[in-house]
C-alpha cells in the first residue's frame, strides 16, 4: 500500500484537487465514500500572504477528513515559503504544490504548469518549501507544457532531489487542458526514474480503468478527478474492485438525489445560504447528469436562492421518477483496452 512520508494510505485510491469543487463539504463526502486521501482545491500563495479572507477559508480542515492535503500554487520562492508556513500551522497531513494548473491567468504569472518549462527552477522552488516545513510535501505535475516540451520525467527527478514525498502525474500537457486522451505511458516513465511514490491521474472513470492504470504504469496509487463529479461513490466502487475483483452497482437516482440534498445542506452550513446555494448549482447539475427528464430540474435549480426550495424541487423530481428511482444507473464504459 502506498506510503507518503509518514502517511500510510488505506488503499491506493485518492481524490484529485479540483478548483471550485474539492471544498471541505465535498472532501468529507469523498472520504466517507472511500477516498484514502483528499486534497483541497488549489489555494493562491499570494492570497495567503495578503491575508485574503476568501483565500484563507479554503484552508479550513476537519478531523473527519484526515488524511488531507492542502494545495498551494505560486511562482516566487519567498511567497511560497511564507504560504507553506501558514498552511503548516493549519495542521494538514501534507502540503501539495500545484504544477499542473493549465489556466492562463495562472500560467501567465509563471505559476502552475508554467513551472514545468524549467525543471531546474521548479526543483529550486520546491526545495525552498521542503526545507521550510516539517510536513511531507507532494507535487502535482502534468506531462509537460506541450508535445514539444514533455518534461515530466526531468521535472520529477528534480523534485525527488528537492525532497518531495510523492508526485502525482496527470497524463496530459498544458496545451491539452482536459481534452483528448491522457497518456498513461508518461506516468510509467516517471515511475521508472524516481524512487518515491507516483500517483497516476487522467481518464480513470471506472474501477477497471483504475486497475489497468496500476498494472500498466506501475504507479503506487490512482487519483480520480472529474469522474467523481456527482459520483462520490466511485471511490468505494474502485476500492472494492481492486480488492475483490467485483463490480458494485452504480448508485440509484434516489441515492444521487438524496446525496445532492445532503451535500447542499453541508455547503449551506459551511458557507451560508446565499453562497452555499449558488456554489452548489453546478454540483447538483453533476448529480443529476444522465437522470431521465432532469434537464428541466437543472434549469429550475439555477434560478433558486433558498436551500429549502432547491431541496423541495429535488424531492418532487425524485417522487416523479417512481419505480425508476431505485434502479441502478448504467455504468460508464472503461477506457479502451480494458474489458468490461
Amino acid at each position: 500500500m502506498a506510503r507518503i512520508g509518514p502517511i500510510q494510505l488505506e488503499h491506493p485510491v485518492v481524490m484529485a484537487p479540483m478548483a471550485g469543487v474539492t471544498d471541505l463539504p465535498y472532501r468529507l463526502i469523498a472520504r466517507e465514500q472511500g477516498a484514502a486521501l483528499v486534497y483541497s482545491e488549489l489555494v493562491s500563495a499570494k492570497g495567503i500572504c495578503y491575508g485574503s479572507q476568501r483565500t484563507l477559508e479554503l484552508l479550513e480542515i476537519a478531523e473527519a477528513e484526515r488524511p488531507v492535503g492542502l494545495q498551494i500554487f505560486g511562482g516566487e520562492a519567498e511567497t511560497m515559503v511564507q504560504a507553506a508556513l501558514h498552511v503548516e500551522r493549519r495542521g494538514p497531513d501534507l502540503l501539495d504544490i500545484n504544477m499542473g494548473c493549465p489556466v492562463p491567468k495562472i500560467t501567465r504569472n509563471d505559476e502552475g504548469c508554467a513551472l514545468m518549462l524549467d525543471p531546474k527552477r521548479a526543483g529550486r522552488l520546491v526545495r525552498c518549501v521542503v526545507e521550510a516545513v516539517r510536513l511531507p510535501v507532494t507535487v502535482k505535475i502534468r506531462k509537460g507544457w506541450d508535445e514539444n516540451h514533455v518534461t515530466a520525467p526531468e521535472v520529477a527527478v528534480e523534485l525527488e532531489k528537492a525532497g518531495v514525498a510523492a508526485i502525482a502525474v496527470h497524463g496530459r500537457t498544458r496545451e491539452d487542458f482536459y481534452s483528448g486522451r491522457a497518456d498513461w505511458d508518461i506516468i510509467r516513465k516517471v515511475k521508472q526514474v524516481v524512487g518515491i511514490p507516483v500517483i497516476g491521474n487522467g481518464d480513470v472513470a471506472t474501477p477497471q480503468d483504475a486497475a489497468r492504470m496500476l498494472e500498466e504504469t506501475g504507479c503506487d496509487a490512482v487519483m480520480i478527478g472529474r469522474a467523481c463529479l456527482g459520483d462520490p461513490w466511485i471511490f468505494k466502487r474502485v476500492v472494492h474492485y481492486l480488492e475483490k475483483g467485483e463490480l458494485l452497482p452504480m448508485p440509484t437516482p434516489r441515492e444521487k438525489i438524496e446525496m445532492a440534498v445532503r451535500h447542499l445542506r453541508m455547503a449551506v452550513d459551511f458557507k451560508g445560504e446565499w453562497r452555499g446555494v449558488r456554489e452548489m448549482r453546478k454540483q447538483i447539475a453533476w448529480y443529476l447528469k444522465g437522470l431521465p427528464g432532469s434537464a428541466r430540474v437543472k434549469q429550475l435549480v439555477q434560478t433558486l436562492e433558498q436551500a429549502d426550495a432547491v431541496a423541495n424541487v429535488l424531492f418532487d423530481y425524485l417522487a416523479s421518477l417512481g419505480q425508476r428511482a431505485d434502479e441502478p444507473l448504467p455504468a460508464p464504459r472503461p477506457r479502451a483496452g480494458q474489458a468490461a
